[in-house]
């Protein structure tokens, strides 16, 4: 994969959303919201991107998918009900891809959207970015498969000690059919995952040949 970004200031990234309106606003509906395909191994995934309410967010994603670093990249993890954590009371199913596990070494973290800010939520479809620390995410992205509030902001998520949540910034619009069937992949024992998580890892990740702007 030939790669052509080094990093991304933040001016350029909120120079790559057009659509930088407030999607309560007037005349702002799904129709003038960008979307995006994301075409896989298995089948493609459609989604919309909420640039009016997650606009750094979605600026970087647009900014990565214009710079071609997602090319050759993969779903890599799952995260279902017999591989989540065991002591949680209502698993998360999700699918996590982009660049690899530990995102882009170049890519400059951005500001982090919570859902309290956005009035977004993980519901099933909910496109997030991944991350470790708040201000770190970069280029790792994971799908809903479930309604998951736990990964919202507050007192109550799943990350004790951490009340930020991750940031939901898209939904998916078509293919949630091929999101499921990566997600039923077999996992486990996957050569070269991060400690504590070949588990969730799937033997053979999901290619993603591209990803497209479409409007």
């Amino acid at each position: 994969m030939t790669l052509r970004l080094l990093a991304l200031p933040l001016i350029a990234v909120l120079a790559a959303c057009q659509n930088p309106a407030d999607e309560g606003g007037a005349g702002v509906t799904e129709e003038t919201l960008p979307k995006a395909v994301i075409e896989t191994d298995m089948g493609e995934i459609r989604i919309v991107l909420h640039a009016g309410k997650a606009p750094v967010s979605v600026a970087n994603f647009l900014a990565h998918v214009e710079a071609g670093t997602f090319e050759g990249g993969s779903f890599y993890r799952v995260v279902r009900d017999d591989n989540d954590r065991p002591d949680i009371e209502n698993p998360m199913n999700l699918i996590q891809g982009g660049w690899g596990f530990e995102g882009l070494p170049e890519a400059q973290g951005i500001a982090h959207e919570s859902t309290d800010m956005t009035g977004l939520s993980h519901v099933r479809g909910a496109v997030s970015m991944g991350r470790y620390d708040v201000g770190t995410a970069t280029t790792e992205f994971f799908i809903m498969l479930n309604d998951t509030p736990g990964l919202d902001a507050g007192p109550d998520g799943r990350n004790p000690g951490d009340e930020a949540g991750y940031a939901v910034f898209g939904q998916v619009v078509e293919g949630i059919e091929i999101a499921e069937a990566i997600m039923n992949g077999a996992a486990g024992g996957h050569e070269g995952a991060p400690e504590g998580f070949a588990h969730q890892f799937l033997t053979e990740p999901v290619t993603i040949r591209s990803i497209r702007r479409v409007r």
